[in-house]
């Protein structure tokens, strides 16, 4: 496969799982502002959120006051902002029409349709009238373009590439909602935030949950009280959670495997160094050694498998 067609491949799905991951953080967000909270505590979510991305910056360039509606106008609609639902999927839907031939008609036109239909939508005020709801529909919409690519296209070099950037993209996010959150409430730790707190821990941590799709996972897998121990150890170890750390590099390694080439030996080795510390890691000796330090090496390393990635199937990465 030309490495040009290999790229557009992976950061269509990159950017499309992107948009997803920005939707579930801000679904997340605004749910939470609706429960009874101190306006700093509502701020501070906001502010959370923004530096999950390295927004911060960014946004106060921008704006003078973090708030909600705000917050929501650059994350959605804000077409500067390389990060913004609008952004994204504005990327995945260019990547994917430069490589049509690549993609069966189902796909192309679930891409496409995506694009038409959030236009249709921002510019009928649906997103003001009910953003939950908006948030919703741009996941279902990678839902359905996940779910058509695995319905429809055959499972060669350009579906690797598809699935390997999908994973990537999802083990980048996780970690950083992660490494925010928790450094959030950092002092909370194995059960030692205060009586009156507990309400609002369990919300926080439904919240983290509900945001990766792992609220009603891990009483099913728990079957107790939350935990920011039990919470860590599901999203970053567990191998059947479908949003871990752990599965979303299982399936990087994997693809990468079946991609190699005669200069992907080095990469290989990487990813698989990773995927090892993950598979043979435990929460209780992760977070003895500081959580933000494990989080903070692991975005290093899947900063630097993404970039042997490009450097060894495609195109050159310019300075």
């Amino acid at each position: 496969m030309l490495s040009r067609t290999a790229d557009h491949l992976f950061w269509m799905s990159r950017y499309t799982e992107r948009a997803e991951n920005t939707a579930r953080m801000l679904s997340v967000s605004y749910e939470t502002s609706l429960l009874p909270q101190a306006a700093e505590a509502a701020r501070e979510g906001w502010e959370g959120l923004l530096s999950i991305s390295e927004l911060i910056p960014a946004f106060t360039a921008k704006y003078d006051e973090i708030t909600p509606v705000n917050v929501l106008d650059f994350m959605v609609r804000d077409g500067y902002n390389p990060s913004s639902i609008v952004s994204c999927l504005r990327a995945a839907r260019e990547n994917a029409r430069a490589v049509r031939g690549a993609l069966t008609t189902e796909v192309w036109e679930t891409i496409n349709q995506t694009w038409l239909e959030l236009h249709r939508q921002l510019q009928g005020n649906a997103f003001e009238r009910d953003p939950g709801q908006f948030l919703e529909w741009v996941k279902y919409r990678s839902h359905l373009s996940r779910g058509v690519t695995a319905g429809t296209m055959l499972q060669d070099e350009a579906f690797h590439f598809l699935h390997m950037g999908t994973f990537l993209e999802r083990a980048d996010n996780t970690a950083r909602l992660l490494d925010v959150k928790f450094h959030a409430v950092q002092n909370d730790f194995f059960g030692r935030a205060s009586e009156r707190n507990q309400e609002n821990d369990f919300y926080h941590w439904s919240a983290i949950l509900r945001s990766v799709s792992a609220f009603e996972v891990y009483r099913k897998v728990y079957r107790d009280v939350i935990t920011p121990g039990r919470v860590a150890d599901l999203l970053i170890l567990r191998r059947d959670m479908p949003r871990s750390l752990h599965a979303s590099l299982h399936e990087v390694v994997e693809n990468l495997n079946l991609l190699a080439n005669g200069h992907s030996a080095e990469t290989q080795r990487r990813a698989g160094r990773l995927l090892a510390d993950l598979q043979y890691g435990r929460i209780d000796e992760i977070l003895s050694h500081g959580l933000h330090a494990f989080l903070t090496q692991f975005l290093d390393k899947v900063n630097d498998l993404g970039a042997g990635i490009s450097r060894d199937f495609l195109v050159a990465v310019s300075d």
